[in-house]
């Protein structure tokens, strides 16, 4: 029988179900000495009986196994954090067994043995960040953890019906179950007003994938040492908080507090209501005006003040100040305009490329923590972690926004620093814009137009001890009217230019709708495109639909049934079948806006690419949400500071967007018009 590769994602199917228990139609043969000990003395029986239906089965061979005790000491039913130390260390140290590994096949088999024996989440995790990373295996396409892990993202409510649909109702016949809209709270809490951001399915998703493409810890450094790495990290979580306050001014809320006072209570609770279903627990909440505590919980293996916190952030605030930071070796790296982002940013999210980790701690990674353990700090009730100590259900607590918009604090602290970019540095010589007009596909021009969408998930290979077959949920989530943005460029030279167009939006007004200062709008400018152009000599119209943004992935990219209509193997149609699914959602690309319209700034800059671009073949790779994602196993494609040009200060005498405009810039007064109806998705 020909080895297949592809067989190793069946292995994270179904991730509480023993390995030999059939994976849609493959069976894996397990040796009799790989199976669990409750498995092992009734081998033959088990193996027959789920063998026998199966279409496929794959032989696993027996190798000597590397040592797996570590892995194995998180226990099969305890929570998994990539945000506890004590966890990151478990899980490099399975992500370099299973990089490690001299071919596929001896991958396949160390896979299955430890897959019946190690945390479902742990192995999940170190096995796609292993399969993203192998040179053997980097082509494979991961299933979205909503997929694998429902849970994570459902109503824990849902699932009772789900098992009662998969178990009575012939596949087929099945009806899809719904996701109530907003239960996680009343109105009587006004953060409610944000569930369809915070809970959104595809937003979470997102944060899981980039953290899955960019891990903290591995042994293996080129798995974490990737291009601009640390400024991709300050620039993704920028872009989050910028977005998430665009929709707070949706709904007539104030920008967010910065969680800048760590003695402070918490004045917002958050109550997820999710059942873990590895860990057989619901997630915990945390009470309105949760303190953070010292934590000393010893079967984490944590043992940290609240003072420690600080003091990392007093030293990191210090290092901007003196504009160096210092090695392990007393060495000084200056914080300069080229990577200065980049050392800070590897520096505040903790990963192995700190270059001190000592001295500057684990400033975001413990934040993370101290949050999510604010409800039992010493563990005196025994409980795990609230959503803040996932990066797949983080982003659903209100308290996530006011922990990175103080993150986003520090690194606004350097980069106002750094000079502000002067006219000759902003400008395009002999370029200028001349028209921006957006059209709608429904609604007048100069008009983005939003409204509900409801849309299916299939969650089969997530469902552990039901039947065999597509299930569905079905979910609503925020959905806005195709467009195409219409530019008008002149090019007064004789020759061809090629250029850069990026493309942002922001609030025109603040919260009590005063028009917004640029040192204030610049930080709520939100990408929402950037593409390359020709420019003929004279007039050029570009014409750019919304669904091209680099931004953002499809919907169909980001929820799609990886089985379903896949072309044949090796084929053109297979390569263009392939993705990547790091990605901001498309269904997310544009802020809710207001019934009676929320003003914004459409704006738009003409960049000179020769001096942007970035010499690469980007043949073949995962390029199309390069934005927050950058791309696999190649360098940013863009020279220029992530977020240009409004990552600096402007400078002297710019006091508003209209004062900061070049002759190549332009800005087009656009209003965001929200209409309260829902529709179902086609297909």
């Amino acid at each position: 029988m020909v080895f297949d590769k592809k067989h190793l994602l069946l292995l994270l199917d179904r991730p509480r179900e023993p390995v030999f228990m059939g994976k849609g139609r493959v069976v894996f043969d397990v040796p009799d000495n790989y199976l669990t000990d409750r498995y092992r003395p009734i081998g033959s029986e088990i193996q027959n009986r789920f063998g026998d239906s199966a279409e496929e089965r794959v032989t696993v061979r027996s190798i000597a196994l590397p040592d797996l005790r570590i892995p194995m000491s998180l226990g099969r039913q305890e929570q998994f954090s990539l945000f506890i130390p004590r966890h990151r260390k478990i899980a490099a140290r399975l992500i370099d067994i299973f990089m490690g590994m001299r071919n596929v096949e001896d991958l396949q088999s160390c896979a299955v043995f430890a897959r019946d024996r190690i945390n479902p989440y742990l192995f999940n995790y170190a096995l796609s960040v292993a399969l993203l990373h192998r040179r053997d295996t980097h082509d494979l396409d991961l299933p979205t953890i909503i997929e694998v892990f429902p849970d994570k993202y459902v109503d824990s409510k849902v699932f009772s019906q789900i098992r009662e649909e998969a178990t009575v109702v012939p596949e087929g016949m099945r009806m899809p179950i719904v996701i109530p809209k907003d239960y996680t709270a009343s109105d009587l809490d006004e953060e409610h007003r944000l569930w369809y951001f915070r809970e959104d399915i595809g937003v979470n998703l997102h944060h899981w994938h980039w953290h899955l493409v960019y891990p903290f810890d591995a042994s293996n450094r080129a798995i974490v040492d990737k291009d601009r790495r640390g400024e991709l990290f300050y620039y993704m979580h920028q872009q989050l908080v910028a977005r998430y306050n665009f929709e707070r001014f949706s709904n007539r809320l104030q920008r967010v507090k910065r969680l800048n006072n760590l003695r402070e209570p918490i004045s917002e609770g958050y109550y997820p209501k999710l059942d873990s279903l590895v860990a057989s627990r619901a997630w915990p909440g945390r009470i309105d005006s949760s303190v953070l505590k010292d934590l000393n919980r010893e079967a984490d293996q944590i043992k940290q003040d609240v003072a420690d916190l600080e003091r990392w952030i007093d030293r990191i605030y210090e290092a901007i100040h003196q504009g160096f930071v210092v090695d392990e070796s007393g060495n000084r790296i200056p914080l300069d305009e080229q990577k200065g982002i980049d050392h800070l940013g590897n520096i505040i999210e903790s990963s192995t490329l700190s270059p001190n980790r000592q001295l500057y701690g684990d400033m975001h990674n413990m934040g993370h923590v101290f949050i999510s353990y604010a409800h039992d700090p010493d563990h005196r009730h025994l409980e795990s972690f609230g959503v803040m100590g996932d990066v797949a259900t983080a982003m659903r607590d209100p308290v996530f926004y006011r922990w990175h918009s103080y993150i986003d604090d520090i690194f606004q602290e350097h980069k106002n620093k750094l000079a502000p970019y002067t006219r000759t540095q902003l400008t395009f010589d002999g370029i200028s814009l001349t028209g921006i007009t957006v059209q709608p596909e429904d609604g007048p021009p100069n008009t983005f137009q939003t409204f509900w969408q409801q849309s299916d998930v299939d969650l089969s290979r997530g469902m552990d001890f039901v039947p065999r077959g597509n299930v569905f949920a079905r979910f609503t989530h925020l959905q806005h009217s195709p467009f195409v943005t219409t530019i008008m460029i002149e090019n007064d030279s004789d020759a061809q230019r090629m250029a850069f167009v990026r493309v942002f939006l922001a609030p025109k007004n603040d919260e009590r709708g005063t028009p917004m200062v640029f040192r204030d709008q610049r930080l709520f400018m939100v990408e929402l495109d950037k593409f390359l152009v020709a420019l003929r000599p004279g007039s050029n119209r570009i014409r750019r639909r919304s669904k091209e943004s680099t931004v953002t992935i499809p919907f169909e990219r980001t929820f799609r049934n990886l089985d379903q209509n896949r072309p044949e193997p090796d084929t053109p149609q297979e390569a263009e079948f392939n993705f990547c699914g790091c990605g901001w959602p498309a269904h997310m690309l544009i802020p809710k806006g207001l019934p009676e319209g929320l003003p914004a700034d459409l704006f738009i800059m003409v960049s000179n690419y020769e001096e942007d671009r970035v010499v690469q073949d980007l043949v073949g790779t995962c390029n199309d949400a390069a934005s927050y994602c950058g791309v696999r196993d190649r360098l940013y494609p863009d020279r220029k500071a992530m977020g240009y040009p409004f990552d600096r200060a402007a400078r002297t005498g710019v006091d508003s967007l209209a004062n900061f405009l070049t002759p190549n810039m332009a800005v087009q007064s656009i209003t965001v018009v929200h209409n309260d109806r829902t529709v179902n998705r086609a297909g």
